[in-house]
């Protein structure tokens, strides 16, 4: 009798842990939020597009949000995060609250310097810091404008503050670019299977700097994000031939 107890009450979790995963799926995509779902080596990993710089990796039980912010999604409805990366401290990229609603006791956040001062606690990335955490490997890299500025002398986004990071995450390289401009590092950033490219003026890239920057880093799948009213049939155009497979989703 006690075993039958226990095959039932296994049984029992099983079909909670299923159910929460089917609702969790569900009432996402009736949130409105698209993803695409690949497989790794160890796990499938789906990539959820929340809106504009916002996105949330899901490997196997692992979360990771990137650049939560409650302007896209209600963030006390959404998944807690083992980690959230941060790529900046401008406020469609990072938001305390939206941060507060998806922490646990485990949660590490990774961040540039400028963001740590309104955040309790994160561990700071510099450009070119790498670290391997949870079977991931993340490494910082540059994200700079290099033309476009607020005022003479002083870019939207200067050198050396804020990051991108390549994700390793069960074989697959993924590049999520922050705000940036096509710099010149990105010719050292090798084997990158996905790529998020903003794609926005004056404060990233026009379609014509974000297709020279995806012909640079030559990713499998490049998704142009941070779009806002952008036309994003243009840089469709620009990389045909490339082979270079440009999806679209709903990251305006």
């Amino acid at each position: 009798m006690l075993i039958k107890d226990i095959t039932m009450g296994n049984l029992k979790l099983s079909l909670l842990f299923t159910a929460f995963l089917f609702t969790f799926n569900i009432n996402y995509a009736q949130m409105g939020f698209e993803k695409d779902v690949f497989e790794t080596d160890n796990d499938k990993l789906e990539l959820w597009f929340i809106g504009h710089g916002t996105l949330m990796f899901k490997y196997g039980d692992m979360v990771i949000h990137i650049d939560p912010v409650s302007r896209e999604a209600d963030y006390s409805g959404m998944p807690d995060a083992d980690i959230i990366l941060i790529t900046h401290e401008h406020g469609d990229h990072l938001d305390p609250g939206a941060i507060k609603q998806i922490l646990k006791d485990e949660t590490l956040i990774i961040c540039n310097k400028a963001s740590s001062t309104d955040l309790d606690d994160c561990r700071i990335m510099a450009n070119g810091d790498k670290l391997e955490v949870m079977g991931i490997s993340i490494e910082a890299v540059p994200a700079y404008n290099i033309k476009h500025e607020r005022a003479p002398g002083k870019p939207f986004h200067p050198r050396g503050n804020g990051n991108g990071y390549i994700l390793d995450i069960g074989g697959k390289t993924i590049y999520v670019a922050g705000d940036t401009e096509n710099i010149p590092e990105m010719k050292n950033f090798k084997d990158i299977d996905i790529a998020f490219l903003p794609m926005n003026l004056p404060y990233t890239m026009s379609p014509e700097m974000a297709a020279d920057a995806a012909r640079m880093i030559n990713p499998g799948i490049l998704y142009p994000y941070h779009f806002g009213s952008t036309d994003t049939g243009v840089i469709i155009e620009l990389l045909k031939g490339t082979g270079i497979d440009v999806r679209i989703r709903k990251l305006q």
